[in-house]
């Protein structure tokens, strides 16, 4: 089996009324190759908490990127922070997830909910130790990973969700587990999840959450590269190369753009067919179909409603139901570059489209390039390896 690559994604709910949320979540890559998640809930709520939580997670997880130990990083902590003078406590719960390779996986937890494992779409009850430092009880645990493991972290914000208007008292974490075994989708992305139990966190508390809360979750997946091919190239002598070097690449493959997907077609030597029931979305216009592309749309118009997804995406997903299910070509797109993918190539032309240059008409080349620029830099947020070529 290849290497298993962790997707990390976390959504945030602010105890309401607060302008600041007390959890922080830090994600940083080691220097052996390692990626360590840290989530942190800072004692109280506002900009304390928040400051609390903030230095507990980027301290913990810098150390632990660079090799320290686990000893190390508490004793930092405790020397670092304030001491609270309500509880006469110096620091913030955590939860800490290091992954090795894609191939194991560490967890260390101080007084959060302890994290919950889905293997094979069911709650795994997996082994773990507790050891005492500095006379905190830490409860460990390490195991080999497996394709779609998915971690599931989250601060207690989301067990107080049990005491809000709706009063579900059965809401505990055996009842989250049961709750993510129910809803489990394997490709669902790890933001999904986090979205969906936040979701859902936020509904027991009547739409006002009483406390911070966070949902941070990591799913192993095996690689997965999409390329994205969009205009033809500024030289025509390099359009033969740019096609080329595209369909060269491995995995799947979506061409954007009428000018493109006929130089698509003819470079293949197959037909475009345009025939396909006109428009799913009133306002993105119809895909079309290419043997030997996986995904053929329109340009500009479909790509700026890919980004609009990416960026609320990158917030609180709340757009999810737009894109997820439906079968536009934007929809269809997103769903193959922020869950698919792990691997994005761009292949983006630069000649200008004299169709575009009709007055009026609200389409230019620095428009263009601006949608191109914006999806790789979502793209990359989102954990994405983005290559970008430009001819």
């Amino acid at each position: 089996m290849s290497e298993l690559i962790p997707d990390v994604g976390y959504v945030s709910l602010n105890k309401f009324g607060e302008q600041l949320c007390g959890d922080h979540v830090e994600i940083v890559d080691g220097e052996d190759g390692s990626l360590v998640v840290v989530l942190a809930d800072g004692l109280g709520s506002g900009v304390k908490a928040s400051i609390l939580s903030t230095l507990t997670a980027k301290i913990i997880s810098t150390m632990m990127a660079n090799g320290l130990s686990l000893a190390d990083c508490v004793d930092t902590i405790a020397a670092t922070l304030p001491v609270c003078s309500e509880r006469q406590v110096a620091y913030s719960t955590f939860t800490i997830l290091r992954f090795e390779g894609g191939k194991t996986a560490q967890i260390i937890q101080f007084d959060n909910p302890h994290v919950i494992l889905l293997r094979d779409g069911h709650p795994y009850a997996y082994p773990q130790d507790m050891v005492e430092i500095d006379g905190k009880k830490i409860y460990q645990a390490s195991l080999d990973l497996r394709e779609n493991d998915t971690f599931v972290a989250f601060s207690d914000g989301a067990l107080h969700a049990s005491v809000g208007p709706v009063l579900d008292l059965t809401w505990d974490r055996w009842a989250i587990g049961q709750f993510l075994e129910t809803m489990y989708d394997p490709h669902a992305t790890a933001k999904t999840v986090s979205s969906i139990l936040a979701g859902e966190c936020k509904r027991l508390y009547g739409e006002r959450p009483g406390d911070d809360t966070t949902v941070c979750t990591v799913r192993l997946r095996q690689r997965q590269t999409v390329s994205l091919m969009l205009g033809p190239s500024r030289d025509p002598d390099d359009e033969e190369r740019m096609l080329t070097a595209f369909f060269a690449e491995p995995g799947k493959h979506i061409v954007s753009g009428g000018t493109t997907s006929a130089l698509a077609a003819r470079h293949l030597g197959r037909e475009l067919d345009t025939t396909l029931p006109a428009y799913v979305d009133p306002e993105i216009p119809p895909t079309a179909k290419l043997e030997g592309v996986d995904l053929v749309t329109e340009g500009v118009v479909t790509l700026s409603r890919v980004v609009e997804y990416a960026v609320d995406y990158l917030g609180d997903n709340s757009r999810y139901s737009q894109w997820g299910y439906k079968k536009d070509g934007a929809s269809l797109a997103a769903r193959m570059l922020f869950e698919e993918a792990t691997d994005v190539n761009l292949y983006i032309g630069r000649a200008v489209n004299p169709a575009h240059q009709a007055e009026g008409l609200p389409i230019g080349f620095d428009r263009k390039m601006q949608i191109a620029d914006q999806l790789s830099d979502c793209l990359k947020r989102m954990g994405k390896t983005v290559r970008t070529y430009k001819f």
